[in-house]
């Protein structure tokens, strides 16, 4: 066989030009005859090659595609064409989803990596229930966000997913990672879009959650349905939050809930992750912070001027964005209500401003006058009033150091 004559001839077949079959066999240093005969025996295998005939599902590939990506069942799809003026039988189009379905199979879902503060994933983890000590039901969503380039997580509990509790629970992951990446995915959530993005059509936004974009410096983008690769970070951690209900009988209240989920992101950002081979809070210190946009917390803090109720804890304090601040002592146990307008923190029981806190980064914050309340009712009751009112400050002082000293860390 001399595959150089072969593909040869093949280059004249292909060109539909007749060759000189005695200057090819100069070329190639054998018989004109020998050219002739592979020139022919070619040209015969395509004269017998059947000719491609059109298919009744040609028009309909692209509809058939999708649907298949969507998990939709073959006889589903069938129908669906079917009005659409598919004349076919349904044996051709199980056939083709049946390959389809291998091809999907077979594709590698690659991972994506972002740069340092170029994205963050959005996602809600809904209508997780756990039981307290008491066998009392809570039925708690998780509001989940994961910077793209550190997995660096922020998750926040609510007892509703409205769009005012999705733009305080972005504000306080603005907070929180002292910045904001230059875009951000999100699932097709109703409080985000009016109408969700297909292969046919452009996704619509939410004209609010459209003018608060603009105002904190992200651009949103929406996710494709059924496409988890393209949020697989913020889905994986959706899964993961399912190891809360380890917790089922170890709390008491709301509270104590709350705290427990700030507890577990906090270990979740120290722990070792597998994708970036370290624990995210090293990864989003050193590398991907100082990435971040500036933001201006009052100007977002207007889209979310809603009072929240919170109930008073043993230690006198109530907890907002995972940190507590106090409130006098002659409130514990009672429900009162919190409201941040341009970084302060006002706190209301009955209609009456009982306290106010400017919103910080602290886990702990005390009023001078509550902590020395709090000090007089407890252990220093026998201590003179300038005996308290000098440990409160010596106190706070501690407080501010450990704060400062988180942060360097």
């Amino acid at each position: 066989m001399r595959s150089d004559v072969r593909e040869g001839v093949q280059i004249y077949i292909m060109s539909d030009i007749k060759p000189n079959f005695t200057h090819l066999a100069r070329q190639f240093e054998c018989d004109p005859r020998t050219v002739k005969r592979y020139y022919e025996n070619n040209l015969s295998k395509k004269k017998a090659a059947p000719k491609k005939r059109p298919s009744k599902l040609d028009p309909f590939r692209s509809i058939i595609q999708e649907k298949v990506e969507l998990g939709c069942s073959a006889s589903a799809i069938y129908r669906f064409i079917k009005k659409k003026g598919y004349e076919g039988k349904d044996s051709i189009l199980r056939d083709y989803c049946s390959q389809l379905r291998k091809t999907h199979i077979q594709k590698a879902t690659i991972r994506i990596e972002t740069q340092p503060g170029l994205s963050a994933q959005v996602d809600w983890k809904e209508d997780l229930v756990l039981y307290n000590r008491s066998g009392q039901r809570f039925q708690i969503n998780l509001f989940l966000y994961v910077l793209g380039f550190s997995r660096w997580k922020y998750i926040e509990l609510t007892l509703d997913r409205k769009q005012d509790t999705l733009l305080r629970c972005l504000n306080n992951a603005f907070l929180s990672s002292e910045g904001i990446p230059h875009e951000i995915w999100f699932d097709n959530m109703r409080t985000v879009v009016d109408q969700s993005r297909t292969q046919f059509r452009k996704v619509t936004w939410n004209q609010r959650f459209y003018e608060y974009s603009k105002d904190a410096g992200f651009k949103p983008i929406a996710c494709r349905p059924y496409r988890p690769q393209t949020k697989g970070k913020v889905e994986a951690l959706a899964r993961t939050v399912e190891q809360l209900k380890v917790y089922n009988g170890e709390f008491d209240t709301l509270e104590d809930l709350i705290d427990l989920v700030f507890e577990f992101n906090e270990e979740l950002n120290k722990e070792t992750s597998q994708a970036i081979e370290g624990p995210p809070i090293l990864k989003f210190t050193a590398h991907e912070k100082e990435h971040l946009l500036p933001f201006d917390s009052k100007l977002l803090t207007t889209y979310t001027q809603d009072i929240l109720s919170r109930k008073v804890s043993k230690e006198s304090l109530v907890i907002y964005q995972k940190n507590k601040y106090s409130v006098p002592v002659r409130y514990i146990g009672k429900t009162v209500s919190l409201q941040a307008v341009a970084g302060e923190l006002t706190i209301h029981y009955n209609g009456e401003c009982i306290q106010r806190h400017l919103l910080s980064q602290k886990k702990f914050n005390y009023h001078s006058d509550d902590m020395q309340e709090i000090l007089k009712s407890d252990i220093y009751r026998s201590k003179s009033d300038e005996e308290i009112a000098h440990y409160v400050q010596e106190n706070l002082k501690l407080y501010d150091e450990c704060v400062l000293q988180e942060h360097s860390t």
